[in-house]
């Protein structure tokens, strides 16, 4: 992992073959976003970017909690100053730059699979909502808690209704409501939903080892396709559909892939 730090103060990191286990590491306070967890998830992230020999990346929390949310703490202490005439206040552009955070989740080239357990609020709940695969426990918590504490969920919102909808994200965030893992499988936030912390391991090396079968750039080029619909007109995106499947077809993967279809064996890929 020579492009990833030796060492982070908020994140651990573990690479086995094609998969980078990414943890949250701020139990003391569940995981709470700070600008430090933020910096350096983003530096991860973009990492990640240019690289096709990680196809899955899997993000958790230490202590048994995804992440609560943002560290209140910190936001309290931080923009006390108003903004000066003709400046754009700094609190927007702080805010605005958690969005081009979560963009950078949202549309990253690996397969991101979130496994959650403990909580998952506002922030954390927005991050959750830019994973590729989501599995929680029965007994995980989520809300959009912002309206409850006076403040907007402005960046996460767009990222929750693109990923439930906008009527259930309006009752969500303007009841702030909370609840358990049965109602986030329910609204399709989680794709599955597993009895504890146990089961969560079972099931997400059982989704690993579905998306070991997968080629990577097969996988990044489908997840570019995807993320277009309803963003641009159709014809468009079946234009952009159409110069991704003929780049992947004169790849080596559809090579690859073709040959061991026919002699009756698994790809390297799946493999390695």
């Amino acid at each position: 992992m020579s492009d990833f730090a030796p060492k982070y103060d908020t994140l651990l990191l573990r690479r086995e073959r094609s998969r980078l286990y990414v943890t949250l590491n701020r139990p003391e306070v569940k995981n709470a976003l700070n600008p430090t967890l933020i910096g350096e998830l983003r530096s991860v992230f973009e990492v990640l970017r240019d690289r096709r020999d990680i196809k899955v990346m899997i993000l958790r929390g230490a202590g048994g909690t995804f992440c609560a949310g943002a560290d209140l703490k910190n936001m309290e202490q931080s923009f006390n100053e108003p903004p000066k005439p003709g400046e754009k206040d700094p609190i927007a552009v702080n805010n605005r730059q958690f969005g081009t955070f979560l963009e950078l989740v949202n549309t990253a080239p690996q397969v991101v699979v979130a496994a959650v357990e403990g909580y998952a609020i506002a922030g954390g709940f927005g991050l959750l909502c830019v994973s590729d695969v989501a599995i929680c426990t029965e007994d995980a918590g989520f809300a959009m808690s912002e309206t409850a504490i006076g403040i907007v969920p402005a960046q996460i919102a767009p990222f929750v209704a693109a990923r439930i909808g906008v009527p259930q994200t309006r009752h969500l965030a303007l009841t702030a409501a909370r609840f358990k893992g049965p109602e986030a499988y329910r609204l399709g936030i989680a794709h599955y939903l597993v009895k504890d912390s146990a089961a969560l391991d079972a099931k997400l090396e059982e989704v690993l080892k579905q998306v070991d079968r997968c080629a990577p750039f097969a996988n990044a080029a489908t997840k570019a396709v995807v993320m277009k619909v309803g963003t641009e007109p159709l014809s468009s995106v079946l234009d952009f559909a159409a110069d991704k499947f003929a780049e992947a077809r004169r790849s080596p993967e559809a090579a690859e892939g073709l040959r061991a279809f026919a002699e009756k064996r698994p790809p390297r890929w799946a493999v390695e």
